[in-house]
């Protein structure tokens, strides 16, 4: 299928800055290296969507971008980057925290981590905090294209056994920014959730 129209709507820095909680939302989130921004971008066929930085941690409010008549894509801040004050990562760890467990508008997660390194321990506490909602969550492992063949088959069937084993609605899959490995397959599963979703 082909790149969605993303525009820009809206950014958040503290609860009472969401737009209405109306409509229908995927949230990305993901580990400050994981390669968020850059996947989002491919995600949408655009170059600048998303701030890439070679920072990690620059991410620091929560971004809505619309995909059609209320429906949304939702950029949340990475978390786990040691530079940011213990402050400030307690106040993004609440800021997610309750707009994953609250939002009603929110349908579905999708979860970047690095195929280099899998699914680590920050990330299962996002999922586990998401759990509750009965949402499906989708795993993105980034940077695929760094991994030779059978690397990435084993990254994907440990990601895999991971997921079986713990946590139910929760599927993944491998990806790449850079070679645009996986871009459809995640494209037409978030154009599923929020058409479904929609009606």
């Amino acid at each position: 299928m082909n790149a969605p129209t993303v525009e820009y709507l809206a950014s958040a820095h503290k609860l009472e800055e969401l737009p209405p909680d109306s409509g229908c939302e995927v949230a990305f989130a993901g580990r400050s290296n994981a390669g968020k921004s850059s996947a989002i971008n491919a995600l949408a066929g655009r170059h600048r969507l998303a701030f890439v930085s070679k920072t990690p941690g620059r991410t620091q409010t929560i971004n809505f971008f619309s995909v059609g008549k209320h429906r949304r894509w939702v950029d949340l801040p990475g978390y786990g980057f040691a530079k940011v004050s213990k402050a400030e990562r307690e106040h993004w760890g609440e800021l997610i925290s309750a707009y994953l467990t609250e939002r009603k508008s929110l349908i579905g997660l999708i979860l970047l981590a690095d195929s280099r390194h899998g699914i680590k321990p920050l990330d299962e506490q996002l999922i586990a905090w998401f759990m509750p909602t009965g949402c499906p969550v989708h795993v993105l492992l980034t940077k695929s294209d760094k991994l030779a063949q059978s690397a990435a088959s084993k990254a994907l069937r440990d990601a895999q056994g991971l997921l079986a084993r713990r946590y139910a609605n929760c599927s993944v899959q491998l990806f790449s920014a850079t070679t645009n490995r996986g871009v459809e397959e995640a494209n037409r599963l978030v154009h599923q959730w929020l058409t479904t979703a929609s009606g």
